[in-house]
């Protein structure tokens, strides 16, 4: 009885094929026999009505119907889903002469762009680029960079301190040289830059920020005098400016480098005839440097009978600002999508 009722099920499925003309047609086929109330949902119901000894049987002869009808129906289906997508194709078209909508996107930071080119520079001169922690202790931030208790860089208003007078945001990235040299244990030479956000007491302003970035740089060896470090900053200065720049020092004091100077570079926009940009004077002052002070290497294990070397610091913004004409640094941490079309358009000059 069982085996009458499949194959009169089979026949009405062969017979039904020819009725499908379209989706509709067949989505409605699929309904009559598979639906709630379909016939083989039917058949399948049916089983718990069939002796033990034939549900085996049946439930087997039910499922090779069920497949029977969806093999037809996923074939069936596919066709007339290709049949409709060429249809579409063929009656659309599209005009590759009209304008494509333009996405408006941002530029990388400008300020990042600087940092990430002092860096390749001083890479191609062997420098490695190092990093450090931005809350630091008081020893590391001025003890071992040769600035004793009281002098005027400790004052509370230039200086974020977290825990009484040992704990602090770094005032500068200097901290890393200290860090780097004792790593060294006094027998290895050093030559690192450590860019990174520096933290003081200050009000924010067109040239002023309480966060800003430093460059910094160290080079510790046997026999460096100042002329190495008069060599290294005409080779960055010519790199960022051109090769027309010229660089010179002037006298300065600082408590970790001694002589010290302060790092000029001759005007790259007048050539010296004087503008706004280096204050009718011809020169722009860059950085500070100087050769390591004796106590500093001595602090931090190096023999300065044997070892000598050099220091100095570049604001990230300062270049930046000359190097892309920028006369506000708080342009460097805005979101505002047209600044960074700016920078784009200074970039691709």
């Amino acid at each position: 009885m069982e085996n009458k009722i499949i194959e009169e099920v089979k026949q009405l499925i062969e017979e039904d094929k020819n009725t499908v003309i379209d989706l509709k047609s067949l989505n409605d086929l699929k309904i009559k026999y598979l639906g709630k109330k379909g016939i083989i949902s039917e058949l399948n119901s049916e089983i718990k009505n069939v002796p033990n000894e034939e549900k085996k049987n049946f439930g087997q002869m039910v499922n090779e119907v069920r497949n029977l009808f969806n093999d037809f129906y996923e074939e069936k289906k596919n066709e007339f889903e290709t049949l409709l997508l060429n249809e579409k194709l063929s009656s659309e078209a599209i005009d590759i002469s009209l304008p494509a909508t333009k996405v408006v996107t941002g530029a990388p930071n400008i300020l990042e762009k600087l940092i990430e080119e002092v860096e390749d520079v001083f890479m191609s001169m062997g420098y490695d680029v190092v990093d450090g922690p931005e809350i630091e202790y008081d020893k590391y931030n001025f003890e071992m960079l040769n600035i004793p208790k009281g002098h005027p860089a400790r004052d509370a208003q230039d200086t974020f301190y977290l825990e009484g007078e040992e704990i602090l945001l770094r005032s500068q990235t200097s901290p890393v040289q200290v860090r780097t040299m004792l790593e060294g244990k006094g027998k290895v030479p050093v030559r690192m830059i450590c860019p990174g956000k520096t933290y003081r007491r200050d009000d924010d302003d067109a040239t002023h920020s309480h966060q800003f970035m430093q460059i910094e740089g160290l080079l510790v060896d046997k026999d460096i005098s100042l002329s190495d470090l008069k060599g290294t900053i005409d080779v960055v200065m010519k790199k960022l400016f051109g090769e027309d720049v010229e660089s010179r020092f002037r006298p300065s004091y600082y408590q970790f480098t001694e002589p010290s100077v302060e790092v000029d570079i001759s005007c790259f926009n007048c050539k010296g005839s004087g503008c706004n940009i280096c204050k009718k004077t011809g020169w722009i002052t860059v950085a500070g440097a100087g050769v390591v002070h004796p106590n500093v290497l001595r602090m931090a294990g190096y023999d300065p009978e044997v070892w000598s070397g050099f220091a100095f610091g570049f604001g990230a913004e300062r270049l930046a600002m000359l190097k892309y004409d920028i006369n506000d640094l708080r342009v460097f941490y805005n979101t505002d999508l047209r600044e960074s079309r700016v920078f784009d358009r200074k970039e691709a000059e």
